[in-house]
């Protein structure tokens, strides 16, 4: 519950500086309170045991692209969380959606090749989608009153 408040807080904050209120947007290493970053995290700390399961020849085709996605998830939830005010935040946060969905046609080209074991994908496809369904809710907090 704590985790949520945070989020809202946070959001509002960024909001209340969109509408010409006078107040701050996130402050420094706020991000790391933000659930979609931590769900983000921990898809990049599982991506990275996936990737070294790649072939050979794949590790630097697939498994880079793959490693990359994953990363720029995290990193623009981060980036973008401790930016000036909304505008900037939804900005990062469009990348980070973005970077999701390059990650669920890596998944698809993984599985159609059997790069992957099942149940490693299943959870990684079920991180990727719940860490989506936060991303997602934090752009629909910030709605259109941060364009």
């Amino acid at each position: 519950m704590q985790e949520r408040q945070f989020d809202l807080r946070c959001v509002k904050r960024m909001l209340g500086a969109a509408t010409g209120r006078a107040i701050l947007s996130c402050q420094m290493g706020d991000f790391k309170q933000l659930r979609a970053w931590r769900e983000a995290k921990n898809l990049a700390v599982l991506s990275k045991t996936a990737i070294a399961r790649l072939p050979t020849e794949e590790r630097y085709a697939l498994g880079n692209q793959w490693r990359r996605a994953a990363y720029s998830v995290a990193l623009n939830i981060a980036e973008g969380a401790s930016r000036r005010g909304p505008r900037e935040f939804r900005r990062y946060l469009d990348i980070a959606r973005a970077s999701l969905h390059e990650l669920e046609a890596v998944f698809e080209l993984a599985t159609a090749q059997g790069y992957v074991p099942d149940l490693e994908m299943k959870e990684l496809q079920a991180t990727r989608a719940n860490c989506a369904r936060m991303v997602y809710g934090l752009l629909r907090k910030m709605g259109d009153r941060s364009r």
